[in-house]
């Protein structure tokens, strides 16, 4: 029963978030509030569930939505740079060799994304300190930022395959996400994060 219900919640928990992200510019707030609440109330039982998440919605919005901007223009542009380095390696062109080069920035794009997010769930400071923290317990940590972009490149693949699984796939996905993460912030002396307490007052 104990195992119906957290699947239950990540169902809802994962609904709750495309519900949030609908609006597009809402997204990172959204992904951010998705971390807090899989971390705060799926793994360690704390607080309610919508509770959790419109908490750290709220808290978070600002710097998560400049983080996700700046993680949305660098998307656009590898978006960009993908399909015109696919069309130049299909004509045989030499700079489309360059294609596989810009399929591995994707995937470092997607891993820093979720890195960067798990940051502004879990400690304070401003877009710049997001940024850069997470960008760096990513590069001094390649193995396991390898093991981040794993099941977040899965979740997506998952969902493209069959969109129904929106419904529970992020929550399971930022799950094992943060299972790894947390041992990562733990490893560098992090402890418990500020906005945690802050989180528990909401």
């Amino acid at each position: 029963m104990r195992y119906i219900i957290k699947i239950f919640d990540c169902m809802c928990l994962s609904l709750l978030w495309l519900v949030c992200c609908l609006p597009v510019v809402t997204a990172g707030a959204a992904t951010t509030a998705l971390y807090a609440t899989v971390y705060r109330y799926i793994r360690k039982g704390e607080g309610y569930l919508f509770r959790t998440f419109t908490g750290a919605f709220r808290e978070n919005w600002k710097r998560s939505t400049l983080v996700w901007l700046v993680m949305l223009a660098a998307g656009i542009l590898l978006g960009v740079d993908v399909l015109v380095f696919r069309t130049l390696a299909l004509q045989g062109q030499l700079a489309g060799k360059l294609y596989w080069l810009i399929l591995l920035l994707a995937g470092l794009w997607i891993t820093w994304m979720v890195y960067a997010f798990a940051y502004c769930a879990r400690f304070h400071g401003g877009v710049k300190d997001a940024l850069r923290g997470s960008l760096l317990l990513m590069l001094l940590h390649p193995l396991r930022a390898l093991t981040v972009f794993a099941p977040a490149a899965a979740g997506i693949l998952l969902i493209c395959m069959a969109p129904g699984l929106v419904s529970i796939v992020p929550s399971v996905s930022i799950l094992i996400c943060s299972i790894i993460l947390e041992k990562l912030f733990k490893l560098h002396g992090s402890g418990e994060s500020v906005n945690q307490s802050k989180g528990e007052s909401l």
